[in-house]
């Protein structure tokens, strides 16, 4: 499925970079910022490297290590999701 690869290279990709953007940054709260998004960025990548699994070995073994795998991804989202509104609401407060 092309459609897992992309979105697996992609998520890792952007992973890398918000790590790499976040060495660059001074002020405390645009790196948690930055990192939120790169914990957004690694739950897409596990949940679509463990669906990929899946897809192409579609054992019983590979059916428990994908569920896993989603189920870690989903934490990092919607963790990282929570993280990212709430750093972003203290970003728009400290600038007005």
């Amino acid at each position: 499925m092309p459609i897992f690869i992309t979105l697996i290279v992609v998520s890792f990709v952007l992973y890398i970079y918000f790590k790499v953007k976040i060495i660059s940054q001074k002020d405390p709260l645009t790196m948690r910022f930055t990192n939120a998004k790169a914990r957004i960025a690694l739950g897409v990548f596990i949940a679509t490297f463990g669906a990929n699994q899946y897809v192409y070995y579609q054992t019983q073994l590979a059916l428990f290590v994908c569920l896993l795998f989603i189920v870690l991804g989903v934490i990092q989202i919607v963790y990282g999701y929570r993280l990212y509104k709430h750093y972003r609401s203290e970003i728009i407060r400290l600038s007005d």
